[in-house]
This record gives structure tokens, C-alpha cells and sequence, in this order.
């Protein structure tokens, strides 16, 4: 692969002016480093998310993508360095901890719940708006009884949003991988997160589906932040503001797609040769 191998800029209308240095800063991952059973998967890596932008993180297969995902959804703790959220250190996040925070994600399994319908599944998203507590639910009282109307009507908006809504009454199993994937998406966009975390959004689908994808992370971003780990370099130029690239657990490159593409670290590591001399951490995602 050459230079002339990778897309193009981006050119998305409305897309944030990287130049301008963006909003405020909500996630920041500082000096993060993880290592499994002393194999480094991430080595004192660095990021932030501003306002009203799309950050990409990029790199060949294990690179470490997966892993700094995990990281910034609390699966997995970090052996060094802290993550922040509008500059408060969370120490210990957890991942029920997410959506009060303000933050939405999908995974790349899905994660959907194939005995609920797809409303019930997005309306599990939903859930930190619920004014009513656990025991007014479970004995369907009428402040119970609102608040679940509430929660359907959030759903159902934001199934519109998507395209999905004729498929509120079906199951997960019985649907499209694409159409699977825009529930798990509803789901967490159904919380009204300030930042949506995608993981490989693009993975199973088809070029016209991924152009589709593109057009709505244009639409997302309008109203949110979204951070994607994504390894499809054409989705990645055409709607992220900035990236940051991963080679064997380190950052290599950062900065705007059209500085990344021609970066002299990041064609080498898509070249499949080693990014910096010595011994290199063993890939993981």
C-alpha cells in the first residue's frame, strides 16, 4: 500500500473545523498503559474528545484499539496513567456508571436482548431518564405507569431517527446484522449521551451500508461527540475531524485525516513493518 492507496480528506458538510481547536474537552485518556499477564497492550497512550467533534482511532489488527476502547468504557482498568471526564479523574469506572456520566456506546458484539422486542431493547437505554424508582415499576403504579409511557415514546423517537421504527414489535434475531447494528446504536443514542463510544461501527457491512453509516455519524454529530475505533481507513477519512493512530500499543500519529494519510509511521505500519526499533508488544485489539 502506497500513499495513493489510502482515501482521500474528508469532506462532510458541517464537519468541524479541526483547525479551530474544537469545543471543550470532555474524555481524556492520559498516559494510559495495560498489560495482560506482562504483555503490553497499551503504553502510556494519550487522547481527548472535544465537543462537537468525531475522533478516530485507527491501526493495523491489534494495535491496541480494542483494548483503549474497553479502557474508556470502564471493562478493563488501566494499569498506569487515568481516564477523565470533563477534567474529573475516574478512577474506578465502572460501566453501569456510563449513561449517568453522559456517555453512550455501542460494542461490536451488539449485546442485544433477542427475548425483547426491539423497543424494549432500546428503551433498556433509556432508563436514566426514569423518574420513577425500582419498587414504583415493579407494582406498576401510575407514576410507574408514566414514566414507562415516557420511555417508550424516547424510544420510538429515536427509532425514527434511524429508519427502524416499523421493526419497534420485532425480535433482534429475526433482523438484518445492519438493521441489528442501528438498534444496538439506538440504544445508546435513546440516553441522550453527549458522547457516543463506536466500536467498528463499519464491521459485517456491505460498501453501500457503510456510506450509509458515514451519512449518519454526520447526522450523530450535529448534536454529540462520537469517538470511533474503527480499521475501515475510507469511513474513517470521510467523516472523522481527527485521528489517532495506534501501532503496537503506542500512539504513532495524531491529527487531522489528510496529515494522518501521508504520515511516514502510519505507512509503515500499514505496511505490516514495525513502527519503532526493539522488541514490540505482542498485538492485541
Amino acid at each position: 500500500m502506497t500513499a495513493s492507496d489510502l482515501p482521500g480528506p474528508p469532506d462532510v458538510s458541517g464537519s468541524l473545523d479541526p483547525g479551530t481547536g474544537g469545543g471543550a474537552v470532555l474524555l481524556e485518556a492520559q498516559d494510559v498503559s495495560v498489560a495482560f499477564g506482562g504483555v503490553i497492550a497499551l503504553r502510556e497512550v494519550s487522547l481527548e474528545v472535544r465537543a462537537g467533534e468525531v475522533l478516530g482511532v485507527i491501526g493495523p489488527n491489534g494495535a491496541g484499539k480494542t483494548t483503549l476502547f474497553n479502557v474508556a468504557c470502564g471493562f478493563v482498568r488501566p494499569d498506569a496513567g487515568a481516564i477523565s471526564w470533563k477534567g474529573r479523574r475516574l478512577d474506578r469506572l465502572q460501566t453501569h456508571q456510563l449513561a449517568g456520566l453522559g456517555i453512550g456506546r455501542t460494542l461490536q458484539g451488539l449485546g442485544l436482548f433477542h427475548r425483547m422486542t426491539v423497543l424494549e431493547n432500546v428503551m433498556v437505554g433509556a432508563d436514566r431518564h426514569a423518574r420513577a424508582g425500582f419498587l414504583s415499576g415493579l407494582l406498576a403504579l401510575s407514576r410507574g405507569a408514566k414514566d414507562e409511557r415516557s420511555l417508550r415514546d424516547r424510544a420510538m423517537a429515536v427509532l425514527e431517527e434511524l429508519g427502524i421504527a416499523a421493526e419497534a414489535s420485532r425480535h433482534p434475531e429475526g433482523l438484518p446484522y445492519p438493521v441489528r447494528k442501528r438498534v444496538a446504536l439506538a440504544r445508546a443514542m435513546v440516553g441522550e449521551p453527549e458522547l457516543l463510544l463506536l466500536d467498528e461501527p463499519a464491521s459485517g457491512l456491505s460498501n453501500t451500508e457503510m456510506d450509509e453509516l458515514a451519512e449518519l455519524i454526520a447526522h450523530l454529530r450535529r448534536s454529540r461527540s462520537v469517538m470511533l475505533v474503527e480499521h475501515h481507513m475510507d469511513l474513517v477519512m470521510a467523516v472523522c475531524d481527527r485521528l489517532v493512530v495506534l501501532d503496537f500499543g503506542r500512539v504513532i500519529a495524531s491529527g487531522r485525516p489528510d496529515e494522518v494519510r501521508d504520515d511516514p509511521g502510519v505507512l509503515a505500519a500499514y505496511l505490516g513493518e514495525a513502527s519503532a526499533p526493539g522488541a514490540p508488544a505482542a498485538r492485541r485489539g
